[in-house]
């Protein structure tokens, strides 16, 4: 059921995600650090596709649009904005979107093709990510203004926008122009090490939730094994900060205070694509409803619990339902 006039709007790159299970010797063989994120060119990202053991997997993604293909999916009101591309997988991402019940009209469409992401998932169910932005790199400041978010009422940023700097100020400063909340998942460490200059002030300014995992909170904070330091700390400059720690739960600060959330315990680690964007989806949904902070924060646990058993960031059908049914 659509939530009325509450419509949550993603902002981000709508990458198609090719999702592949490989043997730790495959990661260990390219290029970056195992579990993180690093962006490629186009023919490298075609050379890994071919090189791979078995073919991937095909299913829309991006960080934000995990997340509003999630929150879609459970009836909230959703639109995106990002850049496809001119190709099929630009149609794929698009149609998929508007099938679930998104808002499809903010997308803008490229002269390129559209962004691919290779997910390598080992036995571990750890995802290394390998991402060739395509059409969505060539979204420009200019091409922003507050008109992409009337209507309105949140927006949920990802954080692989600092990498553009201006591009992420822009949608920021719109963002808030046309009166939106606005939420930053701060993506990989990578992405925090490259914009530790800036976040802060980002944060200050502009964010009144941000989301961050152990990595995240520890490579913005410098605080290791502490987490309800590091959500604290984080909650210094935003409203609300949510630490995820995987297997070992959630906290949640605010107002000064931190409280933490049990996990859900999965009873089988297949692949983490997506388990932090789920989350957000989660956590967004209930807090878009009013609920109480830790109330959100075990919606976004159920999802996030539910993701790492599947393959992707896709649930099946008699997940959703369950999932549904579970959180009224």
């Amino acid at each position: 059921m659509q939530q009325g006039k509450f419509t949550i709007i993603g902002i981000g790159s709508p990458i198609v995600d090719a999702i592949a299970q490989v043997e730790e010797s495959f990661v260990a063989h390219i290029d970056g650090d195992k579990g993180g994120m690093v962006l490629v060119d186009a023919t490298t990202i075609s050379s890994l596709i071919e090189s791979l053991p078995q073919a991937a997997v095909a299913a829309p993604g991006g960080s934000a649009g995990n997340t509003l293909f999630a929150l879609a999916r459970m009836g909230a009101s959703t639109s995106f904005l990002g850049k496809t591309g001119n190709c099929t997988n630009g149609s794929f991402y698009r149609d998929r979107f508007s099938q679930l019940g998104g808002d499809s009209s903010r997308f803008k469409i490229g002269t390129v093709p559209n962004g691919r992401c290779l997910s390598l998932v080992t036995p571990d169910g750890e995802r290394t990510m390998r991402t060739d932005l395509g059409a969505a790199m060539t979204l420009a400041p200019e091409e922003i203004s507050a008109a992409d978010f009337a209507g309105c009422a949140h927006a949920h940023i990802e954080g692989y926008l600092l990498f553009n700097e201006a591009l992420m100020r822009r949608v920021l400063e719109c963002a808030k122009e046309a009166g939106c909340t606005i939420s930053l998942d701060l993506a990989s460490f990578e992405v925090v090490n490259a914009a530790k200059a800036i976040l802060p002030e980002l944060l200050r300014d502009y964010v009144d939730i941000v989301f961050a995992n152990e990595e995240e909170g520890s490579a913005y904070t410098g605080i290791a094994d502490n987490y309800p330091a590091m959500a604290l700390q984080l909650a210094e400059l935003c409203d609300i900060a949510a630490v995820k720690v995987g297997a070992h739960g959630s906290y949640v600060a605010h107002t000064g205070k931190v409280e933490k959330i049990e996990p859900m315990h999965a009873a089988h680690v297949l692949d983490t694509t997506g388990a932090g964007d789920l989350w957000a989806a989660g956590f967004l949904y209930g807090w878009s409803q009013k609920r109480p902070l830790a109330e959100c924060a075990k919606i976004g646990s159920i999802l996030g619990a539910a993701v790492v058993q599947e393959q992707g960031s896709t649930l099946p059908e008699h997940v959703w339902q369950d999932i549904l049914a579970n959180i009224g």
